[in-house]
């Protein structure tokens, strides 16, 4: 497997000969040029998750792309886009997608909360090789190769990141989700995480528009 991170929650993943593009998001840089996709992958509406502004130029640039989303995403992008919900189970070539979660964490009682699609890559004997939560703590019911561990967000506190390192215990853990965040005070969030993560989990940071094979 081979990712590439392009800031925030962006990530490129290279997995079974298939290239999917997760959250390209207004926070996000260097996606922009990239082609030969086949996939476009949303978890969910916000525009750190989706950049209206950015999302038409890269469908353009790669017309093949499969749109997939959570459901609210794709019932206001029409078209194209399909709409992933928990338990649906996609397969493009050998990859197989398996749906989780459904919804955003919560930010405020006051606020509705959203649609938010988990993606899950792997195959059918090991469907979670790659896990994207996008804004949820959802644990999946399997063992998790890497996760993309939402390291900051204004509806979490670290203590609750933490609790859902721990309770997902993946092998790798991958930060994302901190372009919220200068680069000075990003240490406080990924050092809480490396030094109280479960043990046997690989805590290893990617920094934007790098990549590396797992």
């Amino acid at each position: 497997m081979r990712i590439a991170h392009f800031g925030h929650s962006c990530i490129l993943v290279e997995l079974h000969g298939t290239k999917v593009l997760f959250d390209p998001g207004t926070f996000s840089h260097g996606f922009e040029g990239i082609t030969g996709l086949d996939a476009i992958a949303i978890t969910h509406q916000h525009p750190d998750h989706i950049d209206p502004n950015r999302i038409d130029a890269l469908i353009e640039a790669n017309p093949n792309a499969r749109l997939l989303s959570d459901p609210q995403t794709a019932a206001q992008r029409g078209e194209r886009w399909e709409a992933v919900r928990a338990g649906n189970v996609l397969r493009l070539g050998d990859l197989q997608i398996t749906g989780g979660g459904g919804r955003h964490a919560v930010i405020h009682p006051e606020i509705p909360v959203i649609d938010n699609t988990v993606f899950q890559l792997g195959t059918t004997d090991d469907p979670a090789q790659l896990v994207h939560p996008g804004d949820s703590l959802w644990v999946p019911p399997v063992q998790v190769g890497v996760l993309a561990i939402p390291a900051a967000a204004p509806w979490m506190r670290i203590s609750e990141a933490v609790d859902y390192l721990r309770a997902v215990a993946p092998r790798t853990a991958l930060p994302i989700h901190f372009g919220i965040i200068q680069p000075e005070a990003r240490g406080i969030y990924f050092g809480r995480l490396a030094e109280m993560g479960p043990e046997g989990t690989e805590f290893t940071v990617l920094e934007p528009e790098n990549q590396r094979d797992f």
